[in-house]
């Protein structure tokens, strides 16, 4: 094989695998189901001409048949009354007409053999018409449900799931942040109050012990109590 034969093989393989990767199975079954069809209408009216041409033919066969015995109906008139002529001359006509109905039925019976075997072509299509659209039904379904499924593929392989589980446990980590954040502040926030209440007691100590100092650097503290003696012998 020459180069350019081999550069004309690999377009023409590059050109089939383009349009066949371009091709819908869905569309190509409708479009060859609609070429059956027009076939099927093509054979029908080819089977109707060809009984159209059958009835033709026997309408001439009969009245072939119907002259050549009226021709001899004649001949025989003729001989009874004695012309032998008229006679002659009737027999060669009913001889032309018998010769053509001959004809005719040989082509008759042609025509019958090819009107069989186009009503059984005709059959046979239609039923593989009906077997097509079954089975393009089934195709078409199974190719829709390819395609569903392979839309559903190629959007589950867009969404990976490692990248949105680690999306989930990120936003997990951040909401547990927030929450530890916010019982932080919280807890600042009571710290913060008891440590005012804290400041105001030991403020209010400072003030009562300077206040005592105070008196008793005044001499105006009250006089201590005695402590109580216990009797002797009571030890």
């Amino acid at each position: 094989m020459g180069l350019f034969d081999r550069i004309g093989t690999v377009i023409k393989a590059n050109l089939n695998s383009l349009v066949s990767s371009a091709e819908d199975p869905e569309k190509v079954l409708d479009q060859t189901v609609n070429d059956m069809q027009e076939d099927l209408i093509q054979m029908r009216q080819a089977v109707a001409q060809a009984i159209a041409s059958e009835k033709r033919t026997e309408q001439e066969l009969n009245k072939n048949l119907s002259q050549s015995t009226q021709w001899q109906e004649r001949a025989m008139l003729a001989l009874n009354k004695g012309d032998e002529g008229l006679a002659r001359e009737a027999l060669t006509r009913k001889k032309s007409f018998a010769e053509t109905a001959s004809g005719l039925q040989d082509a008759l019976g042609k025509q019958k053999e090819t009107v069989g075997k186009l009503r059984q072509n005709l059959t046979a299509l239609e039923g593989k018409i009906a077997e097509a659209k079954a089975k393009k039904d089934l195709l078409v379904a199974r190719a829709r449900s390819a395609k569903a499924s392979e839309n559903i593929n190629q959007v589950l392989n867009k969404v990976s799931p490692g990248s949105s589980l680690a999306t989930f446990d990120r936003m997990e980590q951040k909401v547990l942040d927030l929450e530890a954040r916010s019982a932080a502040v919280g807890e600042l926030s009571t710290d913060s109050v008891e440590d005012k209440f804290k400041a105001l007691e030991s403020g209010q100590g400072a003030v009562d012990d300077e206040l005592l100092a105070l008196k008793a650097q005044m001499g105006i503290l009250p006089a201590a109590q005695p402590k109580p003696q216990l009797p002797e012998g009571n030890v």
